[in-house]
């Protein structure tokens, strides 16, 4: 027997596409004989160590056959037997999960030789798909210096921008938010662990950690992605686990790295760290050939110095990661099996890394859970069914460190600049329990047909229904459960005018658009004769807006620290409750082959009720249809260059976060309160079922992008693959929480309406019925279509892909990003709508997307000796991140405005954005250097032991990464001042026994 080894796929960044319910792919053979002719009759043989699946086939009149249901793995081995020519072998051929990749054969009287294995090696191009992404496997990410979690991995992916928290955004992915002014955080990703969503459905990021050791696959989706995937917005990133084999195999593994390992800080000096990693894998046969078992235990621990730039220490953070898994294979026919899986990620941290978040604002956090999943498949004859069912339990809390009363301290044209210790005064101000929980059930079916004369058709389509539950309990903290803002006591005097103005530092709470609130408090309170004895200085019996703006604070009384007096918010009961979302999704799709094109149309719909925490229906998202439609032509039909064009819609589901929003009618209630001469007002309820905080609006739709590409792929040579496309991504129907009493009174005209206020005939002013109402509804803002409010992208990919070939592999990529907008809102309902100042329509609103990288270049590559050592380097290089000139506010980064120089526009009065402050500032640019050393020995056949030396920031070169937003500063960075850099060059050193 002659034996032919294929080029196994390590990693392919390549145009692939993928299927969410069926974690398995399929392999298209085709056999030629002598003269080239095509050989009907051959039996073929499929097998592999890692999948319990053995398929036996026989090749059909052209030769070609088509094999389903194959668990993805890089150690296949395709056997061919047929009359009149020798036996033939290939191996570490790669089945990759969704696909269907071609081999061809071409057989011989005594021999055998591979003509293209399109799909066994790297240089790959599938021409019948228009998605665009990359697969990854462990023995590629384990050849190179990365993080040991499918987070850090993304980082591989072209595109993908840099993320200290794993959330990192992709293409038109929001990098941005107004709330600490945070980069590197994308809410629109999808993330799925062998098999379970583990998507944060309130907050829409990852939602649990896995071992990566147990990584089968991992697929991460980045543009044209097909209808039977929910999201598109952001990434999807779906990871296929190992599922044991018919011999028995483990490995135990151990990680360190200490002070010892790591170079100075020349940044953050005398900051101390030390962490390890162990992990044990077991994995076999229960009942051979029928029942298999994979098991893993990872265990993380951590302790991190605390310090800030000047090298004071102020805390040592430990953080404990357990990472469990289960997972039982049961195959009692070639035809059906079952599937059942458990993990979990219980995970503790004694506090925050953050050097600005002194000891008093620390807090301890817990996260994690317990996830479970069944999955069963049926294949009958071409048709594959699969049915489904998860549970995924995840918590998320915070308990303050300290319990004293907040008081967050504004200054007034201070000098020096206040510290951090003096503007963060008192506690974190609240203990915050939460769970994100989701059940979902599905049903999908997949089904393969070829014509005669039309080609080939591969018909897929899916059911799902998905519960997902958000559960809070929360406790404000101090003797008066209150959290307060105040202003410095050597500021005393100042008037609310001043107050509203420019050259504070520090977060202020009341801004002027609560002066009405304010006054419409007045009039209703008990003490109004109290308040207009006050405050009325014309003695005409009412409050008015300027007496409002001519009052001057003064009153310490009460407060915790001794500030003056003038906003707190006062919890005034506190309760557990529950709400909730349910989603319903179907999908139908059709990839249609014939000759050179492939033609894949297919259409997602989806339905989403929300539900308040008295389980009635607080708002429902009718079906919507996301129609996407892709073209393939294979240029010379070998399946070695393509071009491709793509056009799509992607929904955005409204999450848990705004039915927390809208839902929280038994929960806490805050009163929100100004200080007037020696008493508390409130002008503002938050919570509880009375006045509820918010109401979806009727007419508030489903927020959606709408991608088009075009793209060119070809293989160059055995080894290569180049690849070119282009992306153009519109984001539409934005959400945002809307106060009506600024945008929608009927009543005003534009000699009346105060400044920020929309008169009808303004170009701001939004009538009751663009929320589908007659007339204002009671609460304090509705939920709706941001107007106006729009997200613009365009892109262009370039990646060189080496596949491993005379001993190295190897890929490089750059990214070009043009991401402009006027608004950053992502189902996370902030200012826009709650200041016309802020309006997407206002002047100086659209521009540079804050967070945006403009330009990305990544490259990786190693290295394989012969004797058992091998280098692997990864280099990441990108042009700084765009950020805005902002003012805190409300702990808010909001955008420059003209506080003491309103002006009308579109017949509104306000305090617009200035000029050149939104996406008008970039930090630097900078790079990271990282390479790998790793020992292989192998003995007594398939025993390994493997040693790792990680060298992260080879170069030391501790850029800086990040600059201040605030121009007034944070009391420990004035504004372009660097507060983010480069970690120093760390070593990590690894050992790993394997069987």
């Amino acid at each position: 027997m002659l034996r032919q080894s294929a080029i196994s796929v390590a990693i392919g960044m390549c145009f692939i596409g993928a299927a969410w319910a069926a974690e398995s792919g399929g392999l298209r053979i085709s056999i030629t004989g002598t003269g080239g002719k095509p050989l009907a009759g051959a039996t073929v043989k499929i097998s592999s160590p890692s999948s319990l699946v053995t398929k036996t086939v026989v090749t059909e009149a052209d030769g070609s056959v088509r094999v389903a249901g194959l668990d993805p793995a890089a150690d296949y081995k395709v056997e061919v037997v047929a009359p009149g020519y020798s036996d033939f072998s290939a191996s570490d051929v790669v089945v990759i999960s969704g696909q269907n990749i071609t081999l061809n054969y071409a057989l011989g009287a005594d021999t055998a030789q591979r003509v293209v294995v399109s799909g066994s090696r790297l240089a790959l191009v599938d021409t019948t798909s228009a998605t665009v992404g990359t697969v990854l496997n462990l023995s590629v990410v384990e050849s190179l210096p990365t993080g040991r979690n499918y987070q850090s991995y993304l980082q591989l992916v072209p595109g993908v921008k840099p993320s200290e928290g794993g959330n990192p955004a992709s293409k038109s992915g929001v990098n941005y938010a107004d709330i600490g002014g945070a980069t590197g955080t994308s809410t629109d990703n999808v993330y799925i662990l062998d098999g379970v969503d583990v998507t944060d459905s309130n907050s829409g990021t990852y939602g649990a950690n896995i071992n990566s050791e147990i990584i089968q696959e991992q697929q991460i989706l980045t543009g044209g992605i097909p209808a039977e995937y929910a999201g598109g917005s952001g990434l999807v990133s779906k990871v296929v686990t190992k599922s044991g084999g018919n011999e028995f195999h483990g490995s135990v593994n151990y990680y360190k790295q200490s002070d010892s390992l790591i170079a100075d800080n020349k940044n953050k000096p005398n900051s101390g760290f030390s962490n390890y990693d162990a992990a044990v894998t077991l994995g076999g046969p229960i009942i051979k050939d029928k029942l298999w078992f994979f098991s893993s235990y990872q265990r993380k621990s951590g302790d991190t110095d605390v310090t800030t730039t000047s090298g004071q220490y102020l805390r040592t953070v430990k953080r404990e990661e357990k990472l469990g898994f289960v997972k039982l294979t049961w195959q009692p026919t070639e035809n059906d099996r079952l599937v059942a899986s458990f993990f979990n990620d219980p995970t503790t941290s004694s506090g925050s890394l953050d050097e600005s978040i002194l000891n008093n604002r620390d807090s301890r956090r817990v996260t994690g859970g317990d996830n479970y999943r069944v999955d069963y498949t049926r294949d009958i004859g071409d048709l594959r069914v699969n049915a489904y069912a998860f549970r995924h339990e995840g918590e998320l809390s915070t308990y303050a460190a300290d319990l004293s009363t907040r008081n967050d301290v504004a200054f007034f044209h201070a000098s020096p600049a206040p510290t951090v210790a003096q503007r963060s005064q008192g506690g974190l101000g609240a203990a915050l329990a939460t769970q994100r929980n989701r059940d979902e059930i599905g049903l999908s079916a997949e089904y393969f047909f070829e014509t005669a004369s039309m080609g080939t058709h591969t018909i897929k389509a899916g059911f799902s229904r998905s519960d997902n539950e958000y559960v809070e309990d929360s406790l404000f903290t101090g003797p008066e459960s209150a959290q307060y803002s105040s202003i410095a006591l050597a500021n005393a005097g100042v008037s609310f005018n001043e107050f509203v103005g420019e050259g504070w530092a520090g977060t202020r709470s009341i801004v002027a658009g609560d002066i009405p609130r304010v006054i419409n408090a007045i009039n209703a309170s008990p003490d109004k004769a109290f308040f207009v004895g006050l405050l009325d200085a014309n003695g005409d019996g009412a409050v008015s807006e300027a007496e409002i703006q001519a009052y001057h604070f003064n009153s310490t009384a009460g407060n915790p620290t001794g500030q003056v007096n003038n906003y707190r918010s006062v919890q005034v009961q506190s309760s557990p409750y529950t709400v909730k979302a349910t989603g319903k999704a179907f999908y139908l799709q059709d990839t249609w082959t014939m000759n050179k094109w492939t033609v894949n149309g297919g259409v997602r719909a989806e339905e989403w009720v929300h539900y308040d925490s008295k389980d009635q229906q607080s708002a429902k998202f009718k079906w919507k249809l996301a129609p996407r439609l892709s073209t393939v032509y294979d240029v010379d039909a070998d399946g070695r260059r393509k071009v491709w064009a793509f056009l799509g819609r992607y929904y955005d589901p409204v999450r848990t976060n705004m039915s927390d929003f809208a839902g929280n009618l038994t929960g806490p209630i805050q009163e929100e309160q100004i200080h007037l001469g020696d008493r508390w007002l409130t002008f503002r309820t938050r919570g509880g079922p009375k006045t509820p905080d918010a109401l979806f609006a009727p007419s508030t739709k489903t927020p959606y992008t709408d991608e088009f590409m075009l793209g060119y792929a070809t293989s160059l040579g055995r080894d290569y693959t180049l690849s070119v496309s282009y992306s153009k991504r519109q984001t539409r129907d934005i959400l945002e929480d809307y106060d009506l009493t600024l945008y929608s009174d009927p009543t005003l005209t534009p000699a009346t309406a105060q400044q920020g206020y929309a008169a009808p005939g303004t170009k701001y002013y939004l009538p009751y019925s663009y929320f589908g109402y007659s007339a204002k509804p009671n609460s304090n803002y509705v939920i709706a279509t941001l107007a106006g409010g729009k997200r613009d992208y365009q892109g262009v990919e370039v990646s060189l892909t080496k596949a491993r070939r005379d001993n190295w592999q190897g890929a490089a990529s750059y990214t070009y990003n043009d991401a402009k907008g006027n608004t950053n809102s992502d189902s996370n309902a902030d200012f826009q709508g709650d200041w016309i100042a802020l309006d997407p329509r206002a002047p100086n609103a659209y521009g540079d997307q804050p967070g945006n990288i403009k330009h990305q270049v990544k490259g990786y590559g190693t290295y394989f000796f012969n004797n058992g050592l091998q280098v692997g380097a990864v280099f990441n290089w990108n042009s700084g991140v765009l950020y805005s000139r902002t003012q805190l506010i409300s702990r808010r980064n909001l955008p420059l405005m003209n506080l003491e120089t309103p002006y009308v526009d579109g017949g509104v009065l306000d305090t617009w954005i200035v000029p050149d402050s939104i996406g008008s500032q970039k930090a630097p640019a900078y790079y990271t250097f990282d390479v790998q050393l790793k020992y292989t020995h192998t003995f007594m056949g398939r025993h390994k032991v493997e040693l790792f030396l990680d060298v992260l920031n080879v170069l030391d070169k501790q850029m800086a990464t990040s600059e201040m937003q605030l121009v007034a500063g944070n009391g420990a960075y004035a504004f372009g001042e660097p507060n983010e850099w480069v970690k120093p060059r760390r070593i990590y050193l690894g050992a790993r026994y394997s069987f």
